[in-house]
């Protein structure tokens, strides 16, 4: 009987976020309990805070890992060798862990889970479609104006509950065990192409354009957006989209036995929950 089975939570780092929250809700769909933990819950969760690790995965029957800000960061690898350790100590095995792709840094803190005697998946993720609706970038988005640092690359855009749905079953079946799932969306796009897509699925005038990392940092900094923050975009937009992914994979294909999301539907859903709907000005 597996310790899912006996009721032990499965344990998810940053419950409330895109992918976090999105599986914790399918776990709960199952009868499975879910400790969800961050720097605000009951049993608090801080990747600066090395003391709040042991118990928040205390007792637990697996774990969804999803480090802040990004596996990209220097202090990463060192961070989940390090919380892989005292998991492994609270004799948790079952471990899932949430990747980018084409980041040095990020496989470098695959390989150390894959290598520590986890029963270890990694899921490399894609730029998610929901960074249109669900992030930083809807709201310079309902400017009716996207600026980024990024040329013509192509993305192959991933759906967030894709990728959900790929962890759940990680979590809970034993056969990916040992597998790195590297997903993607079925189509690839460039950002003024998802600018358009999104445009015409919510009848908006939304326009895409191409800017410096010089004049993106200026606008970061106007912001008042903190400077390690700005450093890990600007190496996102202009290091990691460079072209390096622009394919399309299997890997959800591999996990699912199914095809991943389009990005138009993603947009059609996503424009009849009015996330992307004019801000109407109250009326005195």
């Amino acid at each position: 009987m597996t310790d899912i089975q006996n009721r032990k939570p499965v344990v998810i780092l940053g419950g409330a976020g895109k992918t976090g929250g999105r599986v914790a809700t399918r776990l709960q769909t199952q009868g499975i309990p879910v400790r969800a933990v961050s720097r605000s819950t009951g049993t608090p969760f801080d990747w600066e805070d090395k003391s709040t690790w042991e118990n928040a995965v205390k007792g637990a029957a697996a774990l969804y890992i999803v480090y802040q800000p990004d596996l990209a960061v220097p202090s990463a690898v060192d961070d989940i060798r390090d919380f892989t350790a005292i998991a492994l100590g609270q004799g948790v095995k079952r471990m899932v862990l949430l990747s980018g792709r084409g980041e040095d840094e990020a496989q470098a803190a695959e390989q150390v889970l894959m290598e520590s005697g986890a029963d270890a998946t990694v899921v490399r993720a894609s730029w998610f479609a929901q960074n249109f609706s669900e992030s930083f970038i809807l709201d310079a988005l309902m400017t009716g104006e996207l600026a980024l640092p990024i040329a013509d690359v192509k993305e192959p855009f991933i759906d967030v509950d894709d990728i959900a749905d790929v962890v759940t079953a990680a979590l809970t079946d034993e056969r990916h065990i040992g597998k790195i799932y590297e997903v993607t969306g079925p189509r690839l796009l460039t950002f003024a192409d998802a600018v358009a897509e999104i445009a015409e699925a919510s009848g908006r005038d939304f326009r895409f354009r191409q800017i410096t990392a010089e004049e993106y940092t200026a606008y970061l900094e106007a912001a008042e957006v903190p400077g390690d923050f700005i450093w890990l975009l600007n190496y996102l937009f202009t290091t990691v989209l460079d072209g390096r992914n622009a394919q399309v994979t299997d890997g959800v294909q591999k996990a699912l036995g199914r095809a991943p999301r389009d990005f138009a539907d993603f947009a059609t859903e996503t424009a009849a929950k009015g996330v992307w709907a004019p801000i109407r000005e109250e009326q005195s």
